[in-house]
């Protein structure tokens, strides 16, 4: 007994001598998982608007990249950003980027389109589509890097993406609104879609004259029908610098000649007054059946439709059970019902025959 005492006494002092001491400096042996300080790197130079960067393809799929070049000049010029890497702060450019590549935030991309375009002098400085580059290792000649990692999205994103199912929402329950919101947003889209069209059309005029008299490719607004271009880019007014061929004389003569015959054709081929009329009093009238719907009307449209077609099965039992009983009287009737459809399809085609003549008698007035 009293040996197995001594030995569970024994067993005790070697716990106790086992348990860490909190007053001394040993780090625990599970410690809270840091942060990569590489990681908090890469989002904080994403975040920063002074790296150029563009969208582009690679392999279906959208991704944000920048120059090798781009990305040296940013840190020449913006050193503390390396503060965030603590004791590897000191290292060089090149060795900051193969650490990044090394751990799958950015992958070297290649043009895949590597020949330069007819009629241009050089290849395009941001594509739009990119591949893989076998070997990934930092270079500044001629070298794209894309962030592989997805970015944090702000505040307003967020919130915006809780507005978009409220949205078509709203969308969809246009109909049952009163009769004034439906003017104000009739005619805010309206706005908006003939300012579009009012653009694209001058921008593409304004195009055409200096390309047909002075040889220059002028487009104001260059990024407004861009794909991967950013909200910032895409309302830029001035026009970048034609880097292609000046066309030759023959080939503006050219233009200007299909110019003056689609001109032509256009000109030739327009609604006259009358079929413009005609038009707009259809188009007027759609839209009125639009904006006066409401769901009253429609619901009692649908009662009296019922009713109707109560009537109507009424009235076809009790045709039916006449014509069984005098076939001549049923006879004589589908004739009368004949007649009577015939002469107000007449009427109908007359009256608006009378309308298009008074309208062209009042243009040639």
């Amino acid at each position: 007994m009293k040996k197995a005492s001594g030995g569970a006494a024994e067993k005790k002092r070697v716990r106790r001598s086992s348990a860490p001491d909190p007053n001394s400096d040993a780090p625990p042996r599970k410690q809270a998982a840091q942060k990569d300080v590489f990681q908090v790197f890469a989002e904080k130079v994403r975040d920063n608007k002074d790296l150029v960067s563009r969208w582009a393809v690679l392999q279906e799929t959208r991704v944000e990249y920048f120059r090798g070049k781009d990305f040296v000049n940013f840190l020449k010029n913006h050193p503390e950003v390396k503060d965030v890497l603590e004791s590897d702060k000191n290292l060089e450019t090149e060795e900051i980027a193969n650490i990044l590549l090394g751990k799958s935030l950015l992958v070297r991309c290649d043009r895949v389109v590597k020949t330069v375009r007819p009629g241009k002098k050089k290849l395009s400085t941001w594509p739009a589509h990119l591949e893989i580059f076998p070997e990934q290792v930092f270079s500044e000649n001629d070298a794209f890097f894309a962030w592989t990692f997805v970015k944090r999205h702000p505040l307003w994103q967020t919130l915006l993406s809780f507005f978009w199912p409220v949205l078509t929402l709203a969308i969809c329950l246009f109909p049952v609104y009163p009769h004034r919101c439906k003017l104000l947003i009739l005619y805010s889209c309206a706005g908006i879609l003939f300012l579009i069209l009012s653009l694209l059309l001058i921008r593409g005029t304004i195009f055409g004259i200096l390309y047909i008299l002075l040889g220059k490719r002028v487009w104001f607004f260059p990024n407004i029908l861009a794909e991967e271009a950013t909200l910032s880019e895409l309302f830029r007014f001035w026009p970048k610098k034609d880097e292609e061929e000046r066309p030759t004389w023959t080939k503006r003569l050219f233009y200007t000649l299909v110019a003056m015959l689609v001109i032509m054709l256009l000109r030739h081929h327009a609604p006259d007054e009358a079929a413009r009329a005609r038009y707009q009093k259809r188009v007027s009238n759609i839209i009125d059946d639009v904006l006066e719907w409401s769901p009253t009307l429609a619901l009692s449209g649908m009662m009296d439709k019922q009713q109707n077609v109560t009537n109507a099965t009424g009235s076809a039992d009790g045709a039916s059970h006449a014509s069984k009983t005098d076939p001549e009287h049923a006879s004589q009737s589908d004739g009368d019902d004949g007649k009577t459809f015939t002469e107000q399809y007449n009427t109908e085609e007359v009256i608006d025959n009378v309308e298009d003549a008074g309208e062209e008698d009042k243009q040639h007035d």
